[in-house]
């Protein structure tokens, strides 16, 4: 299955509630209940976008979109403004193929060239696949916290890894380009 990466576009967002809904019912990946609605989720990429975090879509030949990945605020208060949180979704026929793997590394690419300095992920029902992706990726594991989803009727466990971008923790930031200007106060 052949695949571009590009920038997601407001078109995209009826395939990207869909591939999400999928998620949210079925899976574990995120802890929602109920599907958020087309409005909501519209909302939701204009926040995202509007405050300069990087939205990627993988699509088809035929422009079919197979997965999005986009980063975000893990917290909104000022000084967590370097770290970001990835999100990765893929339709049911794109597991599997490289598509979620090519996702994160651009995904982390952007965030590097961005200013970004740290990336979480904050993986719901301690997905084996998804810990393995954030693994060969590069992210280090650093922490399980125990039952703290209940959805499908059992408890589900959130695992927690991190990857240093570019200098890391090494040196200060610039405060005086973006990321500093988020959350500020």
């Amino acid at each position: 299955m052949s695949f571009i990466l590009r920038e997601t576009e407001s078109v995209d967002l009826s395939s990207i509630e869909a591939i999400y809904a999928d998620a949210v019912l079925t899976g574990t990946a995120s802890y929602e209940l109920v599907p958020p609605t087309a409005e909501e989720m519209a909302s939701r990429f204009a926040a995202i976008t509007g405050q300069g975090y990087p939205h990627i879509a993988a699509a088809d030949e035929e422009g079919t979109v197979l997965g999005y990945a986009y980063a975000s605020a893990f917290r909104t208060r000022p000084a967590y403004r370097w770290l970001v949180e990835d999100s990765i979704y893929l339709a049911r026929e794109a597991r599997g193929r490289g598509i979620g793997k090519a996702l994160l590394r651009e995904l982390i690419g952007r965030c590097t060239a961005l200013g970004f300095r740290q990336m979480v992920a904050v993986i719901g029902g301690a997905s084996p696949a998804s810990v393995r992706l954030h693994a060969v990726c590069g992210f280090q594991m650093t922490g399980t916290l125990i039952g703290t989803g209940f959805k499908h009727g059992r408890w589900l466990d959130t695992v927690l890894m991190q990857l240093p971008l570019g200098e890391g923790n090494a040196t200060a930031p610039d405060e005086m380009s973006y990321p500093g200007s988020l959350f500020s106060g």
